[in-house]
């Protein structure tokens, strides 16, 4: 690899890594705003999504520059591929974080209901598998990156356990319905934050080992 070559590679890891932490920081508040129904600060994490989706062009863009300008093949070509992918999975949490962020503003003009379902763990597995795909990414660790993929399967369950409680309380409480859906929502909301953060380590594997892993791949590993 030239010298040219790898100072481009670590610049982009760099500007990949600044919109990780970027995002990581929009999901922490946007369960904040979860748990206080916090209508200002819904609106600054709807306000802020500009910068995300800015950080994510300038990334592709300097991808698809390294691509034209240096033809990487083998691991490079690999980095770069995984890089392009991670980066959209990133730019998609920012949105699911919007998202939630619109279901609390829309909840809290409403007349307050004790929310039926505790998101708290929902909440705390997603953030866990989003930080534990971007130390995957920073240590290249394969371990890590399984780990998130495994976990899934667990704010998936969270999910279906959701949905039969606000299923229930819609039936106790049917005049409270379009308050109940928007908890629906927002379990929804977060069970995709951990499903892109399972396609950051899924790409993580990939970058690593040259293994594609989508698809329940990683059940025959």
């Amino acid at each position: 690899m030239s010298r040219h070559l790898q100072r481009e590679l670590e610049k982009l890891k760099k500007r990949m890594l600044a919109l990780g932490a970027m995002v990581e920081e929009r999901v922490r508040m946007a369960r904040r705003a979860i748990e206080k129904m916090d209508a200002q600060l819904a609106q600054r994490i709807i306000e802020a999504d500009i910068d995300i989706d800015e950080k994510e062009v300038e990334v592709e863009e300097e991808c698809l520059k390294i691509l034209a300008l240096h033809q990487p093949v083998a691991v490079d070509l690999r980095f770069l591929s995984a890089v392009i992918k991670i980066n959209n999975d990133l730019e998609r949490i920012g949105d699911e974080a919007v998202n939630i962020a619109q279901r609390v503003s829309i909840m809290a003009k409403r007349e307050k209901m004790e929310i039926p379902f505790d998101f708290s763990l929902m909440a705390d597995k997603s953030e866990s598998m989003l930080k534990m795909s971007l130390d995957a990414l920073v240590n290249l660790d394969v371990d890590r990156a399984v780990r998130v993929c495994i976990s899934d399967d667990e704010v998936d369950e969270l999910l279906a356990k959701a949905y039969d409680v606000i299923k229930d309380q819609i039936r106790i409480h049917p005049d409270r319905v379009g308050y109940l859906i928007n908890c629906l929502l927002i379990s929804r909301h977060l069970e995709r934050v951990g499903d892109h953060a399972t396609n950051i380590a899924e790409e993580v594997i990939y970058m690593i080992e040259g293994e594609i892993i989508r698809h329940g791949r990683l059940e025959r590993r």
